[in-house]
């Protein structure tokens, strides 16, 4: 027998509600910084790698630190505000993705959770409609179509009964 309802924790309507107005809020708060980027403007400035931010960190620290020894071919003050940006923006993203991935777990389990419960359903279904209650036959028609003629994994295999 299946494992089922692994996830008996769901939001309220309330809570639904103030996570989409918070995402709201959010996505008209970053606005401002939306930008589209082609595919091509995606390769050419790409991201920097881990060494890449390892060398603009210790620009950063010498500018903070020894300004003396900086290029005056640099505006310090935007490298200042791309620093700081770049930084709050990493952090923010690393907080979304953990976020996001919760919310995916969370919703495997729905997920499966349905499935297990349509598949019993289907297994009820044909029981009945072999009893000729009216309704269950039809039923079992349209649920067939969801079921492949050869089965090879037995996710997609509807139950006997």
């Amino acid at each position: 027998m299946a494992i089922t309802n692994l996830n008996n924790v769901h939001l309220t309507a309330a809570q639904v509600t103030a996570a989409t107005t918070a995402l709201s809020g959010l996505e008209t708060a970053l606005a401002v910084v939306n930008v589209n980027l082609s595919a091509e403007d995606r390769q050419r400035y790409g991201s920097i790698n881990e060494q890449n931010k390892l060398l603009v960190n210790k620009t950063m620290d010498y500018h903070n630190n020894q300004p003396a020894l900086q290029t005056p071919h640099v505006n310090w003050v935007e490298f200042a505000n791309d620093f700081t940006s770049r930084n709050n923006m990493e952090s923010m993203i690393s907080r979304l993705e953990s976020l996001v991935t919760r919310l995916k777990n969370a919703k495997v389990l729905h997920d499966y959770d349905n499935y297990q419960a349509a598949l019993d359903d289907y297994a009820y279904t044909n029981f009945m409609a072999g009893t000729a209650t009216p309704g269950y036959e039809t039923k079992m028609t349209e649920l067939k179509q969801f079921f492949s003629k050869r089965s090879t994994a037995s996710a997609t295999t509807p139950p006997t009964v």
